[in-house]
């Protein structure tokens, strides 16, 4: 094995131009990890704001969470295919934008046979958030409606096959033109998010909303909840330093209940949990994967420029070999 590798590092925070390629040792394992060859790994947003310094992290360092690949040095696991999410990855251990990631065994779960490389690798954070989201926070229950905002975007569309396997029912909102597996979709851009809700649930209000997108949309979802209902919030278009504002005495004469997800604030075996459920969902037909578009490792900067400049609506993949 070479002793060296590629892999993708930032020294100082930025956009992506401030991102190089550089050939690095590969990683000495420490006790309980094994060595994963990395086949794909996809950009995700958070790969974007963690390189503009969102998430403060160590530098140098080497960005990207989600992964698909093969195990090379790791006992019993060497040989097997593996997906995932790492905790930490780009943060506080180099992530997965490089040929080699070292991880610990206890963070390994085996690939779905029927997902090929590059679309295992797009399944981490967006479904990961979506099912946090709906089954571990919100308590999603078979007969519910739930609303999810940004419905077209990558945690959207997990979340409505996520609740429709469930047994629920989506009121999806998003201002994008592109198709949707809602049952209801609302187009945010000619429709007042509030009286569209209204009139699909014949007044009576979602159950639950996932508001993936947060700024001005936040206080219009806590109107669309029923008596007693929960809005699950996970990021903030807006910014960090901005103040979102809501009617306090609405929220506690309606018994809201408003509950918070980080996934960056998941423990590895935690990752590793949820994947072993998004496995049964994809084994049994349930949840399936938009075909990401694919891009040469030594085009990662180029890949990267067209995730932060949002020009390609397609999940971007990085390739390996």
């Amino acid at each position: 094995m070479n002793p060296t590798m590629k892999a993708l590092r930032f020294e100082k925070y930025g956009p992506p131009s401030v991102l190089s390629m550089q050939d690095l040792p590969i990683p000495a394992l420490k006790e309980g990890e094994v060595l994963v060859q990395v086949k794909a790994s996809s950009i995700n947003p958070s790969d974007i704001g963690t390189v503009a310094g969102r998430f403060h992290s160590q530098l140098p360092m080497t960005p990207g969470r989600d992964f698909a690949g093969v195990v090379v040095d790791g006992g019993s696991w060497t040989g097997k295919a593996v997906w995932g999410t790492g905790a930490g990855f780009g943060v506080v251990r180099p992530g997965a934008h490089a040929e080699f990631v070292a991880i610990p065994s206890s963070w390994l779960s085996e690939k779905p046979e029927q997902l090929s490389m590059e679309e295992a690798a797009v399944v981490g954070v967006p479904c990961l958030a979506a099912w946090q989201s709906l089954i571990d926070a919100g308590n999603l229950q078979a007969s519910e409606r739930v609303l999810i905002t940004g419905a077209k975007g990558a945690v959207g569309t997990a979340a409505t096959q996520i609740a429709h396997w469930k047994g629920a029912s989506v009121i999806g909102a998003d201002i994008a033109g592109r198709a949707s597996d809602a049952d209801v979709i609302i187009n945010l851009k000619e429709e007042d998010l509030v009286s569209a809700v209204q009139r699909a649930t014949g007044g009576k209000g979602v159950d639950l909303v996932l508001d993936t997108v947060g700024a001005d949309l936040f206080s219009q979802c806590l109107r669309t909840l029923r008596i007693g209902g929960r809005q699950i919030a996970i990021t903030n278009t807006a910014g960090a330093d901005s103040e979102l504002c809501f009617n306090l005495t609405d929220f506690y004469h309606n018994q809201l209940h408003l509950i918070g997800v980080d996934t960056q604030k998941l423990t590895g075996p935690e990752i590793v949990g949820i994947l072993s459920h998004l496995r049964e969902g994809f084994q049994g037909g349930f949840l399936r994967v938009a075909q990401p578009e694919s891009n040469r490792f030594d085009d990662a900067v180029e890949a990267y420029t067209r995730v932060a400049a949002k020009k390609s609506r397609a999940k971007q993949v990085l390739v390996f070999g």
